[in-house]
């Protein structure tokens, strides 16, 4: 979302005329700050005596503190630059949570804050500075702050005031600030992490010379602690889709996007399998031991075969449910800029994949079969994101538009000029995307829908030619991505507000929309590019539960092979809501999906991961009630008797839990320096005491020896109808050469 300068115009006219009090003369602007700095590293040959020549000579003046009464999140106290700040180096980075160049940044913010900590003399602070209406309210923030699983403090910069006092220009900015809150160098869109990295490090070092630097603590506090009391097994769950075959048994299955696993469901709610989730990373392997990174849209190919957009991966990933397995069939698990592809999967850097759909079609070439007819290609269509582009991974040999032959396993661009723009074309790679980030196929017409996300429109894509057109929302001005709202109608007079799921009816005549900022469900004729809100019917079984028919930012939806149903991903509800549908698709009834676990639970991986390892195990059971609940466990570590971390060794602790309808944020992790574990615990039918594992292997060590520690902190857990729905417990772990113990 680098809409730099004069793609910004119609933002800029909206929040008036940003300040230039960060001038250091009329012509010097903190905006170029970046190319300054480059330029004397470039004059000088030397990356650090440039930095330092830099920061001896910048003079920008202070900027204001953060205003009063704005809300805070990952903290338990609003920060103040006269305050909290003084003799930090601060990095504000301004954001809005639906642009994927935003999201692009978090990982390096991460790796910034794993290298330099807050006591070193660095913070990071996200500025969210909204684009959207919805953007600019503090529950939506918090839910964003929890599902990308940013760390840092945030800031809801509601009316835009911190990005005009620092005369930001475009989505994302990184302003760095020096120990008296004056700026140093701003740097715009992503990819700058070594550039900051080298910065921090000279400019620790410089000012720390001159003690201004102060290595105090925040008071810092997740913002995972305000996730629902009875929030249920999922965590923010993307996509859903469901495979079902005449005489067989329907099936689904869920991107769990915040727990970084799939779920593979029956229709009475029964988890049949659980595909990856022990922790957030990239790894193909067995169903059980995979890796995903937030993945979002998934579709089957046959029963046995299902494909993943892993996106935060920048990986497709393939899962054979009938061999186990889970492999990667395109991207490399780094973000690739290549706007053009045509590598073979595996070797094709790919960017953001956020949703994905398969086409069958008549092979382009002449070769037929015996019986006169060309044989079917499958192809895998995905929603790029990352690079605003339509792609596609050929599974078989396949002769594409303009007789084009692609190889078994190539992946490439189809559609979109990369641009950022609501572009409609006859030419399928002179069309733009914004961000595309649902699809559905519609196999009668041989075309497919977009969401179209940051011009909050939805477009078709013919799958026959390439052309690019209209269905509704969005603006006729194709740079114009601010043409948001929530309003029903025909093509442009339509307004969505960053719509990210679709699913086309079994007729295919009417296409569903999940208007995600609007919190609404949608429906299309697609013959009239016709779009009109799902309304309640007057005999709503639910009419007097108004929450479970209160939809928050839903993501990604799918029909009943009969079309009687739909099941939506309501993402920030933590759900999966069942809408049955009249006459007319009007609502009748919404009920909550209630996951539960298989009867046969697999024992053989906890025993793996527990084996050979001591068991310290809390003395009193935790009481929760019978309905489930929320408990927020804090460890300390304490080492007496000479007994320490050793320095820069590998430490690592993960979370076992009883059965998948449990939940941990986090669940595992190498900072051992005070754990906080969010633990969202199912209904309990029965008397049945259950317990939860917290694994550590350490490495010791005093002044004459090393000693590995392996050990796990076992935590019974029971349940009782007066049992409380939220519990905070602070648990402190005593080691020394001997022994561990807790207390």
């Amino acid at each position: 979302m680098n809409y730099i300068r004069r793609s910004l115009v119609n933002l800029f006219r909206r929040i008036g005329q940003s300040r230039n009090f960060i001038m250091e003369s009329e012509d010097n602007y903190l905006y170029y700050s970046h190319e300054k700095l480059l330029g004397l590293i470039e004059k000088l040959g030397d990356k650090n005596a440039g930095i330092k020549e830099y920061l001896s000579t910048v003079k920008y003046a202070p900027i204001p503190d953060f205003k009063e009464g704005l809300e805070w999140f990952n903290v338990s106290e609003p920060l103040s630059f006269k305050n909290h700040l003084k003799g930090k180096l601060v990095v504000l980075d301004f954001f809005t949570y639906c642009c994927i160049n935003c999201m692009h940044i978090i990982p390096d913010l991460r790796a910034i804050e794993n290298t330099f900590s807050v006591e070193d003399g660095l913070v990071v602070i996200g500025v969210h500075s909204a684009k959207f209406e919805n953007e600019k309210l503090s529950k939506n923030i918090l839910s964003a702050v929890q599902r990308y699983n940013i760390g840092h403090p945030v800031v809801n910069d509601e009316n835009s005031e911190m990005w005009q006092n620092c005369d930001v220009h475009c989505w994302p900015t990184l302003l760095m600030l020096g120990p008296n809150g004056a700026p140093i160098v701003m740097l715009t869109g992503e990819g700058h992490k070594e550039d900051l990295l080298d910065i921090i490090k000279v400019a620790l070092d410089f000012y720390e010379e001159k003690k201004v630097i102060s290595h105090h603590k925040l008071p810092l506090k997740s913002a995972f602690h305000l996730l629902p009391d009875l929030k249920g097994p999922l965590l923010f769950p993307g996509k859903i889709t469901l495979f079902s075959e005449e005489n067989t048994q329907t099936i689904l299955a869920i991107s769990d996007t915040g727990n970084n696993r799939i779920l593979i469901v029956n229709d009475k709610g029964i988890i049949l399998r659980v595909i990856g989730g022990k922790k957030l990373g990239f790894k193909d392997g067995s169903l059980e031991n995979a890796e995903f990174n937030n993945p979002q849209g998934l579709v089957f190919l046959n029963k046995n075969v299902l494909f993943v957009a892993d996106t935060e991966n920048h990986a497709i990933r393939k899962i054979d449910l009938e061999k186990g397995k889970v492999e990667t069939v395109a991207g490399t698990g780094k973000q690739g800029h290549d706007r053009l592809g045509g590598k073979p999967g595996p070797q094709q850097a790919i960017s953001s994949p956020w949703d994905v759909v398969v086409y069958r079609t008549s092979d382009m070439d002449l070769t037929f079969h015996l019986d006169g007819k060309p044989p079917v290609r499958e192809v895998l269509l995905i929603a790029m994101a990352g690079t605003h582009q339509i792609w596609a991974l050929f599974l078989d040999d396949t002769v594409w538009w303009k007789c084009k032959k692609y190889s078994k396993g190539t992946c490439v661009n189809i559609a979109g000029s990369g641009r950022e723009e609501n572009r409609n074309n006859n030419y399928a790679h002179a069309a733009a995307f914004a961000q595309p980030s649902g699809l559905a196929l519609c196999e009668n017409n041989k075309e497919i829908y977009i969401a179209d996300s940051e011009s909050s429109s939805i477009r078709r894509l013919a799958l026959i030619d390439g052309k690019v057109t209209p269905v509704v929302g969005g603006d006729r001005n194709p740079n114009n991505l601010f043409a948001f709202g929530d309003k029903d109608g025909s093509l442009y007079d339509a307004k969505l507000q960053h719509a990210l799921g679709l699913a086309i009816s079994p007729d295919e005549k009417t296409l569903f929309v999940a208007d995600t900022y609007n919190h609404k469900l949608k429906k299309i004729d697609i013959t009239e590019n016709k779009i009109s809100t799902l309304n309640l019917s007057s005999n709503f079984e639910n009419s007097n539960d108004t929450a479970t028919a209160t939809f928050k930012e839903p993501a990604g939806l799918c029909l009943s092979p009969d079309g009687k149903k739909i099941y939506l991903a309501d993402t920030n509800n933590h759900q999966i809501k069942i809408i049955s549908l009249g006459r007319s698709t009007s609502i009748t009834k919404v009920e909550v999906f209630d996951l539960t676990p298989n009867s046969v639970e697999k024992k053989s991986s906890k025993e793996a991961l527990i084996k050979g390892k001591s068991i310290v195990t809390l003395k009193k059971p935790m009481r929760i009630n019978s309905k489930g609940g929320k408990i927020v466990v804090k460890i300390n570590l304490k080492f007496r008797d000479g007994l320490k971390l050793t320095p820069d060794a590998p430490h690592r602790w993960i979370v076992s839990l009883p059965n998948p309808t449990y939940s941990s944020v986090p669940k595992n992790g190498t900072n051992v320096k005070g754990i906080d574990l969010v633990l969202s615990l199912p209904p309990k039918k029965d008397n049945l005491d259950e317990f939860i594992d917290v694994i550590f292997d350490l490495v010791t060590c005093t002044d004459e020896t090393c000693l590995p520690k392996s050990f796990v902190l076992r935590i019974p857990l029971g349940f009782q109808e007066n049992g409380a729905l939220h519990l905070e417990k602070e648990l402190n772990v005593i080691l020394d050469v001997n022994n561990v113990s807790v207390e």
